[in-house]
C-alpha cells in the first residue's frame, strides 16, 4: 500500500508533506511541468506522516481515497512510469 495525493493538491503544491516525510518519497516540487505532488509507491514506507499535515486534505491511504478522486490513484502510479502521461491525466481530470 502507498499514500496517494489527490485533486486538492493540484496547483497548490504545499510542501508541508515533504518536510515530514522521513524517506523523501514525495516528488513534483522542482519540476516546472507538474501541477501537483506525487508519492513514489516504491519508496513510501506507509508511515502516514504526510497525511495529517496536508492543509487541503489531499493525501489518503490508497484504500481510503474517496470515490470522487479514485482517478488520482492511477495518476500517482503513472507519474513514476511516464511523467508526461501523468501530467496529461492531471490536465484531463482538472483542466487549468
Amino acid at each position: 500500500m502507498t499514500y496517494i495525493i489527490a485533486e486538492p493538491c493540484v496547483d497548490l503544491k504545499d510542501q508541508s508533506c515533504i518536510d515530514v516525510c522521513p524517506v523523501d518519497c514525495i516528488y513534483g516540487v522542482d519540476e516546472g511541468n507538474d501541477r501537483q505532488l506525487y508519492i513514489n509507491p516504491d519508496e513510501c514506507i506507509d508511515c502516514a506522516a504526510c497525511e495529517p499535515v496536508c492543509p487541503v486534505n489531499a493525501i489518503f491511504a490508497e484504500e481510503d481515497v474517496p470515490t470522487k478522486w479514485e482517478g488520482w490513484i492511477k495518476v500517482n502510479y503513472e507519474y513514476f512510469e511516464d511523467a508526461d502521461a501523468a501530467r496529461q491525466q492531471v490536465n484531463d481530470l482538472k483542466p487549468a
